[in-house]
């Protein structure tokens, strides 16, 4: 008997070169998980689509979709949710990574312990092996500490690939690369990547927006889902007006689902 092999897929470059790497040497996954908030992009479903058909092509097990929201007896039914419900906005724009914990890796941690295969492993004294998509660029972020039921493992390391050789592996398969994942109202978005939002989904932004407003009553250092700024203050200000965003917004999601987002 061999240990299981879960695959954390989050939908962007990282873990889709991280599939296509395995399918490359030969090696298959015995699960893909995805963790969904609740808040992808239409580009990230459209994506998750596309990719499914690329699984099912070399014989790969499809995408488990799973949810916190599934939860018995959990009241939110997303992310975006949960803040409307708390008044409050996504944990990161308080410098903290509470929603990638509670909405990505929770939900896929309580899917691994209830699958079948990994009950077997543990019972015959194996470990299940989880592989994360983190590239060669950022090997810091390669050190999650193995337990006694998990063994992580993070492949694009192993096989030195950084950003540019993903991007590669994506297009060798023939695939279009996908869009960056992540909520759309991700506080580490950039006032740049906003103003997209807004030409092409100006109905995101709007729910975004939204979403600050709701929890302005219960802020005090935090101005709005950019920290320092509010989403409302990029989409008022014109072109000129840029200068007044400090460096503070190249913030990192670095949210848990096997991505670098």
């Amino acid at each position: 008997m061999t240990e299981p092999v879960v695959v954390s897929w989050g939908a962007g470059v990282n873990s889709t070169a991280l599939l296509i790497g395995m399918h490359e040497r030969g090696e298959r996954p015995d699960l893909v998980l995805m963790a969904d908030t609740g808040g992808e992009k239409p580009e990230t479903l459209a994506f998750v689509l596309s990719f499914q058909q690329w699984l099912e092509s070399v014989g790969f097990p499809s995408i488990i979709i799973v949810q916190n929201a599934f939860r018995p007896g959990f009241r939110h039914r997303s992310l975006e949710d949960e803040c409307h419900n708390n008044r409050t906005l996504p944990s990161l724009a308080f410098g903290f990574k509470g929603c990638s914990v509670k909405w990505k890796r929770q939900p896929m941690d309580r899917y691994v312990r209830q699958w079948s295969a990994a009950q077997v492993a543990w019972e015959a004294g194996l470990r299940v092996r989880r592989l994360i998509g983190i590239d060669a660029g950022e090997p810091h972020r390669g050190k999650i500490p193995d337990d006694a039921r998990f063994a992580y493992h993070f492949p694009l390391i192993e096989w030195d690939w950084g950003r540019r050789q993903c991007l590669d592996a994506i297009d060798r398969a023939g695939l279009c690369q996908p869009p960056k994942s992540a909520c759309f109202f991700c506080p580490a978005m950039r006032p740049g990547e906003i103003l997209q939002l807004n030409r092409t989904h100006p109905d995101l932004v709007v729910r975004a927006i939204a979403m600050e407003e709701s929890a302005a009553g219960g802020l005090s250092n935090v101005k709005g889902l950019g920290r320092a700024w509010s989403w409302q203050s990029v989409i008022d200000a014109d072109s000129a007006q840029w200068s007044l965003f400090p460096e503070v917004i190249e913030q990192a999601c670095l949210c848990f689902d096997g991505d670098d987002l």
